[in-house]
C-alpha cells in the first residue's frame, strides 16, 4: 500500500467542488426558509414554498454550468 499524499491539483479540484456543493445546500436552505416565512406572512401556502427554491436552482445549476464548463479558445 502506498501512502502518497494527493497532489496540490487534487486538492484544488476537491475543495472547489466542496465550495460548490455547501453552496447549493446553503442556498436551498435558505430558500425554503424565506419561501416558508413568505407564505405564512402572504397566506399564500405552498407557493413560495416551491417557487422560490426552483428559481434558486436554477439559478445555481447556471453558475454550476459556467463556472465547470472548461472549453478552450
Amino acid at each position: 500500500m502506498s501512502n502518497r499524499q494527493p497532489s496540490d491539483a487534487n486538492r484544488r479540484f476537491f475543495m472547489r467542488y466542496a465550495g460548490l456543493a455547501t453552496q447549493l445546500l446553503a442556498a436551498i436552505a435558505l430558500s425554503v426558509f424565506l419561501g416558508l416565512k413568505a407564505d405564512k406572512a402572504w397566506n399564500t401556502k405552498p407557493l413560495l414554498s416551491v417557487l422560490l427554491p426552483l428559481i434558486v436552482l436554477s439559478a445555481l445549476f447556471y453558475k454550476l454550468f459556467k463556472e465547470t464548463n472548461t472549453t478552450k479558445k
